[in-house]
């Protein structure tokens, strides 16, 4: 066998290739990010992303729905707390 001819190369080139294949194929089995030598890397897409976004937007409206009556009921216990007792009475007489 000659270490310089072309089947010795072309031998190289084919067992780098495999290599670089089966390298590329077990990283994107396994979710992680595949290289590219001219545009970088390739993320895996999220497909749950949109399902992800839609959760958490209507549990931030819940949560602002929530806040906002928090924010009304220590205004209540502010008022009631700040009152003089004598004007809290009447109020509470007024409600019977």
């Amino acid at each position: 066998m000659s270490w310089g001819g072309p089947g010795f190369v072309i031998a190289i080139i084919a067992i780098s290739t495999f290599g670089w294949l089966a390298s590329t194929w077990i990283r994107a089995k396994h979710g992680y990010p595949i290289e590219n030598e001219w545009t970088g890397t390739t993320e895996k897409p999220d497909a749950g992303a949109a399902r992800k976004i839609e959760l958490l937007t209507s549990e931030n409206e819940r949560l602002t729905g929530q806040i906002s009556r928090l924010e009304e009921r220590i205004a209540v216990l502010e008022r009631i707390a700040t009152d003089p007792a004598e004007r809290t009475a009447r109020a509470i007489d007024a409600l019977r």
